[in-house]
């Protein structure tokens, strides 16, 4: 069975790891605190902090933002359930909405259409690995019309003004706008590290922040330092040193730190991935749009325009002109020909606990429409030209056999 997305573990990684492990510092310390650097070098943005996921790193930045009851934070109502959840968690409310039909993001017009005197957060999520139009989401929430609307509730919100932009870049790093990387392209941006992420460190992720003046950046990395480890005012490696045992609790805090094993490999991983990771994930692609390109069924994903570029984390192929039954057969037909497929994502209304908060799916159509339609086929760095022919192949005979009469045939 070809897998869908195995990591890849090489001995570089198992040797750093190793290397962690001998030198008696396995928690959050040397390790940990030089891959926060060269994220931020890498990257662009102001400074960065690890933590042990995105998920931590988006609730994280809700709390300090003061979000919460009353609240309301825009999503789009195609994700992971992550996005939502953690609005959720802070007890303020996911307006969700729809998306483009062309690249999965969140639609910048139908964000205007959402935004109240309640908004406090918009929360776009860049697909895929393709990010979001963040010059029309960034100039919407600074135009007077909308920051008139806003309504400051401390300190935080009172200094930045307007609504707080806070990307889901959890596919996305690596990615590109106007010759910036993501993590530089808005407010704060949230990177994964999960194992089936271009960038892995087993779980993990990232806060990269790039707030605006009058922000200290430095000021609020060292906040959620202390945020995410309890409240306490010294981490243990502080604490080792000599003499310097006592510590405070200035907060009930969190307990969402990156382990310095787990940033053993994202430094690893960092030092290729410009050089071998992207590059491979660009042209395992290229070898899908060239295989599927010769159908009239496929409608292939967007990864480059003039102005942006993906990062190539997953490759959600679209069939023009099938219904969601039909693409339940079809994945299911490839499975039974020996290739892995997914499905990226099941719309937020259509899962239990949202749709029993009283979501419809109704109300967001594309984000339905290009669900339904939706495959995600295996792109990781180990494929081979062979293997990327035997997926296309696969999906290629199960369209032919399982589409509905119409659908054209190659």
């Amino acid at each position: 069975m070809l897998p869908f997305s195995p990591p890849h573990i090489h001995q570089d990684i198992i040797d750093e790891v190793v290397a962690t492990l001998r030198s008696g510092w396995i928690t959050t310390g040397p390790r940990t605190k030089q891959f926060e650097k060269d994220l931020t070098a890498y990257c662009g943005n102001k400074a960065t902090i690890c933590l042990n996921s995105a998920t931590a790193g988006l609730e994280i930045m809700l709390r300090w933002f003061g979000v919460g009851p009353g609240d309301e934070v825009i999503v789009p109502a195609y994700t992971y359930s992550a996005t939502a959840n953690v609005v959720m968690h802070c007890g303020a409310t996911p307006v969700f909405c729809d998306v483009n039909p062309d690249d999965f993001n969140i639609n910048p017009e139908e964000i205007r259409k959402k935004i109240t005197a309640k908004t406090k957060v918009v929360m776009p999520v860049d697909f895929a690995g393709f990010p979001c139009d963040y010059h029309a989401i960034n100039a919407l929430v600074a135009s007077a019309e909308i920051k008139a609307l806003f309504a400051a509730n401390n300190e935080q919100q009172k200094q930045l003004g307007r609504i707080l932009i806070l990307a889901d870049a959890a596919h996305s790093i690596g990615a590109m706008m106007n010759g910036m990387r993501t993590g530089s392209l808005t407010d704060v941006s949230v990177f994964s590290f999960h194992a089936v992420k271009n960038l892995t460190t087993a779980e993990g992720g990232a806060v990269a922040l790039n707030l605006p003046a009058p922000f200290d950046n430095e000021a609020v990395y060292k906040y959620l330092c202390i945020a995410t480890l309890h409240g306490q005012n010294k981490d243990a490696l502080a604490k080792m040193q000599k003499g310097n045992w006592r510590y405070d609790i200035i907060e009930p805090g969190y307990k969402c730190n990156m382990t310095d094993i787990m940033a053993a490999i994202g430094l690893v991983e960092l030092r290729r991935y410009e050089s071998e990771i992207l590059p491979k994930r660009k042209q395992i692609t290229a070898w899908y749009n060239e295989l599927l390109g010769q159908t009239q069924w496929a409608q292939l994903p967007v990864s480059n325009t003039a102005n942006r570029t993906s990062s190539w984390h997953l490759y959600p192929l679209r069939i023009r002109g099938i219904d969601e039954a039909t693409r339940d057969r079809i994945m299911q037909d490839i499975f039974d020909r020996d290739v892995s497929v997914n499905m990226h994502f099941i719309p937020l209304p259509l899962l239990k606990f949202y749709h029993e908060q009283g979501y419809r799916m109704e109300d967001y159509p594309q984000a339905y429409a290009n669900y339904a339609c939706e495959i995600s086929l295996p792109l990781y760095e180990d494929l081979s030209r062979e293997q990327v022919e035997q997926v296309a192949q696969a999906v290629i005979r199960a369209v032919e056999l399982n589409a509905r009469p119409g659908i054209p045939k190659i």
